[in-house]
């Protein structure tokens, strides 16, 4: 492991952009590419929103923790909430399912999370929480040195 960070955080919409500027601190050692950067700060974007709106119902009362850990060009990120849980994983990461139509919500936050991440992995459960983890290598973009 190079460099690891855990950001907890009061489980509020504006606390996204919080996560996203963490996380893309963290990997900017790493040189990525924009899209790598952006592609990352979607996945971010999206379990956290995940937490914050359908763990916590937007209360502001929960704790949303992201916990990223860097060895060598390979990022792991685990965005951890204790709020209600996913009753069934396999349905809820099916593309357009949402528990929250009448938020129109597309139901596309996990399958924009899968085809960004190299891997992505969801436990859930009922009124306990839910941990999304996923992990993406990124390929740096330095240019070369002229002496």
């Amino acid at each position: 492991m190079d460099n690891e960070m855990t950001l907890s955080f009061v489980a509020i919409s504006e606390n996204e952009s919080l996560a996203r500027m963490a996380i893309t601190s963290f990997v900017a050692q790493l040189d990525p590419t924009i899209d790598e950067l952006s592609e990352f700060k979607t996945i971010v974007s999206e379990a956290v929103s995940n937490a914050i709106i359908h763990g916590y119902d937007e209360d502001g009362k929960g704790i949303v923790t992201v916990h990223a850990v860097r060895d060598g060009d390979l990022v792991s990120v685990a965005v951890k909430d204790n709020g209600k849980g996913i009753f069934d994983v396999k349905k809820a990461m099916e593309p357009l399912f949402t528990s929250k139509a009448e938020m129109e919500r597309s139901g596309m936050g996990f399958t924009i999370m899968e085809s960004f991440a190299d891997n992505l992995q969801v436990e859930s459960e009922p009124n306990v929480g839910t941990v999304i983890t996923f992990s993406k290598k990124f390929f740096s973009v330095k240019m070369p040195q002229i002496s």
